[in-house]
């Protein structure tokens, strides 16, 4: 391998855009090629980022040789079909969340890395959010004391994906698209044996409080008991109006730490006109709102990339939250708080 990481972007959708971005940033990277069967997105994709080569078939960007990482930025559904592809071509492999759509396709991917002796890495991207990172730093200095509860959620209006709706595509509903962040997160913060595992959500289809037509629940909350009796709340929904809304709060013996991911911009700007992009899934524009100043950097995504890339050069190792192994765990938290949600705690 050279001085640089020769990228592929498997899928052109919105995932895809946010690593062709942060792999831009990336002194280390070489965006290579894009593959996806949706023509015209693969087009748009591969000409915002002067990407060379673009295919309909991701098999045809596998069986490259001048391609060292793939991206994996497919429907959940596919991650199982592509990872495993891509690291038999010996590449190696960043996965977005969820890492799968259950904990046995999960188990199957870490394994043939393993056995590939690829890197599999999983796109977690709070661990990468200055934000956090700042917050995580305060609390290693001893300034709150022991921390003895996290608060943690990912929320907005409901996702647009026609992938998102029905569970063979997804898995589930809020709690594995969105509260997978606030599990992930909590879990490498923590990094406590799990005692047991609490859930509700609301009950999918008719049952949900906003979206009849999502298979999945719309509104889920989980509580996640570790084994020194530290917990860790999370939650996620689809009823959030006003933009993405990410919170995560420290609980500590000798203070508090609050952090507004999406919602918490230093700018404020009032404009009768509207414009053009504030944060994601903002419903208006218009009147006061908070614009991002720059979500690749603020939420992670670009810290994330820059250092899977250098993982892959090997000039780091790979943190813990990010690993194949830490989607894993995350996979299984979630199934047992779905588990519990159908009527008392789980013991694991």
């Amino acid at each position: 391998m050279g001085e640089k990481v020769r990228v592929g972007i498997i899928g052109a959708g919105f995932a895809g855009h946010l690593h062709a971005e942060s792999y831009q940033r990336c002194p280390s990277a070489e965006l290579v090629a894009v593959a996806d069967p949706n023509k015209k997105a693969c087009q748009t994709l591969k000409e915002k980022y002067g990407i060379t080569h673009s295919y309909l078939d991701y098999r045809k960007l596998l069986a490259r040789d001048d391609i060292d990482l793939v991206s994996a930025c497919v429907p959940t559904f596919l991650h199982h079909e592509v990872v495993l592809a891509a690291l038999t071509h010996g590449k190696h492999v960043v996965c977005e969340k969820p890492l799968a759509l259950n904990v046995v396709q999960a188990e199957q991917m870490v394994e043939a890395a393993r056995r590939e002796n690829l890197l599999l890495m999983y796109a977690e991207d709070w661990m990468f959010a200055p934000a956090l990172r700042r917050a995580l730093a305060i609390c290693r200095e001893g300034a709150i004391g022991e921390v003895l509860v996290l608060r943690a959620k990912e929320s907005h209006s409901g996702s647009h994906s026609p992938f998102a709706k029905e569970l063979r595509y997804c898995g589930g509903g809020a709690l594995i698209h969105l509260g997978i962040h606030p599990i992930g997160f909590g879990l490498a913060f923590f990094r406590g044996e799990v005692r047991r595992v609490w859930g509700v959500t609301s009950g999918g289809g008719e049952a949900n409080l906003m979206h009849g037509d999502f298979e999945g629940e719309d509104w889920g909350l989980g509580i996640i008991e570790f084994a020194d009796g530290r917990l860790c709340q999370v939650e996620a929904n689809y009823i959030t109006q006003g933009g993405m809304d990410d919170v995560v709060e420290f609980y500590g013996t000798e203070g508090v730490i609050k952090v507004d991911l999406t919602q918490g911009s230093p700018l404020k700007v009032f404009s009768r006109r509207g414009l053009r992009y504030t944060i994601e899934k903002a419903d208006l524009t218009t009147g006061w709102s908070f614009p991002a100043v720059d979500e690749y950097s603020s939420l992670g995504y670009e810290g994330e990339i820059a250092h899977f890339v250098d993982c892959v050069l090997g000039k780091s190792e790979l943190k813990v939250g990010v690993r194949g192994e830490d989607g894993l765990q995350a996979l299984r938290i979630l199934e047992a708080i779905y588990q519990a949600a159908k009527g008392k705690a789980v013991s694991l």
